[in-house]
């Protein structure tokens, strides 16, 4: 709109006819037409507050971002929305107030959880005469989630690197002590006495074993901590599942722990990795056991969602403290005297590999539930009717 149009209007107004003033009106209504269609069309949040901080206009992606109608919202506090700010110390240009408002960034969980960046203008800090405020933000979740992304990404590269050096020196004694049982078993066989060859024989074996043992758990911890995308497969997670717990059923029995099962029938295969997926359920287990006393139960069940197969892991140990459940995925953070604090982010990155997804509700003094979901091949779309005014 050109500058002064308002003020050539009024001052014209009272030496024109009616089909002049007509005219004017018609072209006052075009250019407010084109500013809201403008404004509309925005990515940015737009919001207009009159002197008192109360909404009086509002584009449609502001009516997105904080989950209301204009409509509804008009005359509206803003504060009911924007949380925390002095607005009235905002709106009389309160020196600090308002620095702190050059750009600031919010969270928001309704109606979408969202990061939003925005600052507010005064509008006496562009014309003294006028009041009120105009707030424009925008949404910067995906920005948040490729920084945090990038960081998570050189961050596994770098403990990836010290895991891989750490495997290597852990690698040659193993060697060297699996060759030295080869000879020692070698030896014991030519003993004469049968009883104590047995018994030699035994603990070498039983060492052999271990070492073994040893060694696959560190190749399937690199294989887990190394960004390899994963090699999928249709597996029925049902049977991964008892396959974990039949691997893990010594330190459960030791445990005096109890185990329920309740695998839904209907559930079909998955493409998934079968070590990874592994990996997954005995970190995810293994945290459970280690969150109970002895005599706790362990609830492992699988349901079908339209898109996911899901997984619940649920246990009724010590919980997690809600200021501690955002960093069980950062590298090394653990409660446990012997705990690695790696088990968790592993998780996190294998499901992710996987486009899966992880959710947890604990409480502290009642125990855990972890739900996994893995996407569906066979996903069902979900078909919406048609509006009648369409037909």
């Amino acid at each position: 709109m050109k500058p002064g149009f308002f003020e050539k209007l009024v001052d014209r107004l009272d030496h024109v006819d009616k089909g002049s003033l007509q005219t004017y009106f018609l072209r006052l209504a075009r250019e407010k037409g084109l500013m809201e269609t403008i404004f509309q069309a925005l990515e940015e949040g737009i919001i207009v507050l009159d002197p008192a901080a109360q909404i009086s206009y509002a584009n449609r992606a502001a009516e997105q971002f904080l989950g209301f109608q204009l409509k509804d919202a008009q005359g509206t506090k803003i504060a009911r929305y924007l949380r925390g700010i002095h607005w009235d110390l905002v709106l009389e240009l309160d020196e600090y107030e308002w620095s702190q408002l050059v750009r600031r960034e919010i969270e928001i969980t309704y109606p979408q959880h969202r990061f939003m960046e925005f600052y507010v203008v005064p509008l006496k800090a562009v014309d003294e005469d006028e009041e009120g405020a105009v707030v424009i933000f925008r949404d910067v979740t995906r920005e948040r989630e490729a920084t945090a992304d990038s960081i998570e990404s050189e961050r596994l590269h770098a403990l990836s690197l010290l895991a891989a050096g750490v495997a290597h020196e852990i690698g040659n004694p193993l060697n060297s002590i699996n060759i030295h049982l080869q000879l020692l078993s070698r030896e014991i066989g030519y003993l004469d006495d049968e009883v104590a060859k047995a018994e030699l024989k035994e603990l070498v074996d039983v060492s052999r074993k271990e070492v073994g043992r040893l060694d696959t758990i560190i190749r399937q911890f690199l294989k887990a901590l190394r960004p390899s995308l994963p090699e999928r497969m249709p597996h029925r997670l049902d049977r991964l599942i008892e396959e974990t717990l039949e691997v893990m059923k010594h330190e459960i029995r030791d445990r005096r722990m109890l185990v329920e099962t309740d695998f839904a029938a209907d559930v079909p295969a998955v493409a998934v990795d079968e070590t990874q997926v592994k990996q997954v359920f005995f970190n995810v287990i293994k945290n459970a056991l280690q969150a109970m006393v002895d005599g706790g139960i362990l609830k492992i069940e699988t349901y079908l969602y339209d898109r996911y197969v899901g997984v619940v892991i649920e246990d009724n140990g010590s919980g997690i403290d809600p200021e501690k459940l955002g960093a069980i995925y950062e590298p090394y953070h653990t409660t446990k005297a012997d705990g690695s604090g790696l088990g968790m982010m592993i998780v996190q990155r294998i499901m992710r590999d996987h486009g899966g997804q992880i959710e947890i509700n604990s409480e502290p003094g009642r125990g855990t539930r972890l739900t996994l979901r893995f996407p569906r091949e066979d996903a069902r779309m979900n078909l919406l009717v048609a509006p009648k005014g369409n037909e």
